[in-house]
């Protein structure tokens, strides 16, 4: 079952919520846009508060989905197990089959799998980004502060060594497919956050 699992998680993290759902608003595709990111805060930039919203909430929901049906419908309790799910989900939305592997940075994702894995390191990531972007008002900036302290929040919080592992691979991940807005942050050019 955690092999089903884990397929089951690929694929839908593989479902761009930003693609569909500029499709179904009316909006232009994400990747022809701003950044060129199906991201919620490149759809922020030409969709609005909305349309980002909805992206947001689809993006965490890919990756709470499939470890909450791990653990309360499967009974799958071991951490081990939970953050490799979560994990899947996460590659199905950096690298989506659907999308010919070109998807998003992973943020909104990783957050689902985190409150999915762990309520209070979920928790602390959000307070994190939140505490952040409230301070700097660059969501890049807020999600690499938050990621990088995230598995020292999941060592403190739940002492579990493969969870902290699973965690830090999320979190070079997310660094990585950021790579461009860390060059932005560093000549400073990068977008602040803004809605209309």
């Amino acid at each position: 079952m955690p092999y089903l699992l884990i397929l089951f998680a690929y694929l839908l993290g593989s479902i761009a919520t930003a693609i569909v759902t500029c499709k179904l608003m009316g909006l232009p595709d994400p990747r022809t846009q701003g950044s060129n990111n199906p991201g919620a805060t490149n759809v922020l930039r030409f969709g609005g508060k909305k349309a980002a919203a909805i992206t947001l909430l689809g993006d965490g929901l890919k990756g709470v989905i499939p470890v909450v049906l791990a653990r309360f419908v499967f009974g799958i309790e071991d951490y081990t197990w939970l953050i490799l799910i979560g994990i899947a989900a996460f590659l199905g939305h950096l690298y989506p089959v659907f999308y010919g592997f070109k998807g998003g940075k992973g943020v909104a994702t990783a957050i689902g799998v985190f409150l999915g894995v762990n309520l209070w390191g979920g928790l602390a990531f959000v307070a994190t980004w939140l505490v952040m972007a409230k301070g700097f008002k660059i969501s890049s900036l807020a999600a690499l502060i938050a990621t990088a302290l995230s598995p020292l929040y999941f060592w403190m919080i739940t002492g579990h060594a493969q969870l902290t592992l699973g965690v830090g691979v999320i979190a070079v991940l997310i660094f990585w497919r950021h790579r461009s807005n860390i060059q932005k942050l560093l000549d400073g050019s990068e977008d602040k956050i803004k809605g209309d």
